[in-house]
């Protein structure tokens, strides 16, 4: 089927839009592409101390024979999903051995557990973080030995992180290797159901402690459809990862043969040989557009939102949330992962997972089919399925039909014609909501506003019962990039989630940022302009009447006269110091709004 009308004009908008940007871009790639390998023009001693503690690869680096990787890894073990990741460099030394090649580890970046910062100050560092893995990358790469990388990197901020950095040294190929989803433990709904008991106060720290235990059990990426999820989903969308890759699980012989095979595929791609295949040329227009469609498809995370616009700049593209919108607007939601509904992503995959998904929406004229991929192919080769054939990995053709039609349905049948997430604007401003958890009945509220400045602040006006009548809707501001890093602020969801159970009508305003496994409560945010700019988010006041409107997608001050007040200001002295919140200042300073990316870098 040819493809969507309106994908059609997207994609020739972004790519009108983008034109000068991404040809100065590809002209600077592909300058680098020229000077070939690069260690070939190091001094000796240069040479000798890259080479120096490789052991018996010393002979092929230094006959410059043999391509030649560059592993750049997330790992740590306080991430469950990267503790897989230590044994990595030496399964991939060993793969690009056999075919005549040499690795490294490059550098290491950082990698940050958002579940374990949740409504901490070291959240505040999260987005952040970002950048700065973006920038670990380029120190990593820098020494310029390297005619390839792979790069391993799981969750939330570490894989646009990675793929920001890798575009920085566009001219190599790249492939991402992923770690793959825990085991199933505690469903997801018990362990929500759990939280908002310990709320309430029904049970003590030590239930909610043992249940969170029984979820979080083991190596592995959080099994309900977050962050990080969504970002595995992206790099099969987007061609980065082999096809089938993302979700197979830690530990397994099939996960081992996969890691081994991209390897040996990032090298294949390189200069040395015949099939050069830089990560410029598969992160194109066409691409970014994929993943915004896989994005949709699946009720991924508002994270991405963020995320692939400073992705996409990184390459010389230039997204809005203009295009999100147009995308969601005509974009089938297929899927439904917790929070979105209660299979994990363990279930997702064995009822036909993202393959199943690329061929219905390729099928309906969703997605670009003609997309270069680390596979060599287009986006067709992801309805493949890898296998183990004995000792030997195997793709096979993978399902047509959707193995549990409460978990995946097909483009012609859609859990609702429109995609996950739905942009919001009017005269407080411009967000975004991720609508695909959220039932059809709370997806308009207007109300009086109680208005904070921090989390916290709402949290205690909850348990001191000031919430506990009426409708409401909960404005929490100063938490924008500019005014702390703008924090994640899951640990609202539980007392939220009361609220609206009990039968209040309540939503969320914030020009902060929620969970990627946040959603059942209409959350209005990455509100712009941010407070902290005079946006009209700091001139509301309690009492005044606000709509949010997912239905129409509107953001409206309904009480006359607000626009005419002056922007409070707030002490955001607290948010200046400790937890290393002093180090990031200058990113506070020069990071830009998030409906460009809040990010630090230029285009």
């Amino acid at each position: 089927m040819s493809l969507h009308a309106t994908l059609a004009a997207v994609t020739d908008r972004i790519i009108e839009r983008s034109a000068p940007t991404r040809e100065a871009y590809l002209a600077r790639m592909r300058a680098a592409g020229l000077q070939g390998p690069a260690r070939a023009h190091l001094s000796c001693s240069g040479q000798a101390h890259a080479y120096a503690a490789t052991g018996e690869d010393q002979a092929t680096l230094a006959s410059g024979l043999g391509g030649h990787l560059g592993i750049v890894t997330a790992y740590n073990d306080m991430l469950s999903a990267h503790q897989p990741f230590e044994t990595y460099p030496m399964v991939i030394r060993e793969a690009v051995r056999e075919v005549g090649g040499t690795a490294q580890v490059a550098g290491g970046v950082p990698a940050m557990c958002d579940g374990v910062t949740q409504g901490e100050a070291g959240m505040e560092l999260s987005l952040f973080s970002r950048d700065s893995i973006a920038m670990s990358v380029g120190i990593a790469l820098s020494h310029n030995v390297f005619d390839a990388a792979v790069f391993l990197g799981v969750c939330d901020k570490i894989v646009p992180g990675l793929v920001i950095g890798a575009q920085a040294f566009g001219h190599l190929p790249a492939v991402f290797l992923p770690a793959g989803p825990m085991t199933s433990g505690l469903s997801n709904d018990e362990k929500a159901q759990i939280r908002q008991k310990f709320a309430k106060g029904e049970i003590g720290r030590d239930e909610l402690l043992k249940a969170e235990m029984a979820a979080y059990h083991g190596p592995g990426t959080c099994t309900f459809y977050g962050t990080a999820n969504t970002n595995q989903m992206l790099m099969e969308f987007m061609g980065l990862h082999l096809p089938g890759s993302s979700f197979v699980n830690p530990g397994t012989e099939l996960r081992d043969a996969l890691t081994r095979e991209g390897a040996k595929r990032a090298l294949s791609l390189s200069a040395l040989g015949n099939a050069y295949t830089p990560v410029c040329d598969i992160l194109d227009e066409k691409a970014y557009v994929n993943g915004m469609v896989g994005l949709m498809a699946t009720g991924g995370s508002t994270n991405l939102l963020i995320h692939l616009i400073a992705m996409a700049r990184a390459g010389g593209i230039i997204l809005d949330w203009q295009d999100f919108s147009e995308i969601s607007d005509v974009v089938p939601l297929i899927a439904r992962v917790y929070p979105n509904g209660l299979a994990d992503v363990n279930h997702f995959h064995a009822s036909g997972g993202l393959g199943y998904m690329i061929g219905q929406l390729l099928d309906a004229g969703y997605l670009h089919p003609d997309t270069k991929t680390v596979t060599g192919e287009g986006l067709g080769a992801y309805l493949m399925e890898p296998f183990l054939e004995g000792a030997t990995l195997t793709w096979r053709k993978g399902t047509s039909e959707s193995l549990n039609d409460k978990i995946l349905r097909p483009a012609s049948d859609p859990f609702q014609a429109t995609g996950g997430l739905q942009r919001l604007t009017g005269n407080l401003g411009t967000g975004v909501m991720k609508i695909s958890a959220v039932a059809e009945e709370h997806r308009l509220v207007e109300a009086p506003v109680r208005v904070f400045h921090d989390q916290d602040e709402a949290k205690a006006a909850f348990k001191a019962g000031e919430l506990n009548e009426g409708d409401v809707i909960i404005v929490v501001r100063f938490q924008g990039p500019k005014a702390n890093g703008m924090p994640e602020l899951h640990s609202m969801t539980p007392f939220l989630s009361i609220m609206q159970g009990r039968g209040q009508k309540v939503a969320l305003v914030t020009d902060g940022r929620m969970s990627g496994a946040s959603g059942k409560v209409p959350s209005a945010i990455h509100v712009v302009p941010e407070a902290l700019d005079g946006g009209a988010i700091a001139k509301l006041q309690d009492g005044d009447i606000v709509r949010v409107d997912a239905v129409n997608g509107a953001l409206e001050i309904i009480t006359e006269g607000v626009l005419d007040r002056p922007a409070v200001t707030a002490d955001l002295s607290a948010y200046q110091h400790g937890t290393g919140r002093e180090l990031f200042a200058l990113f506070r300073k020069s990071v830009t709004s998030a409906d460009t990316g809040a990010t630090v870098f230029g285009v």
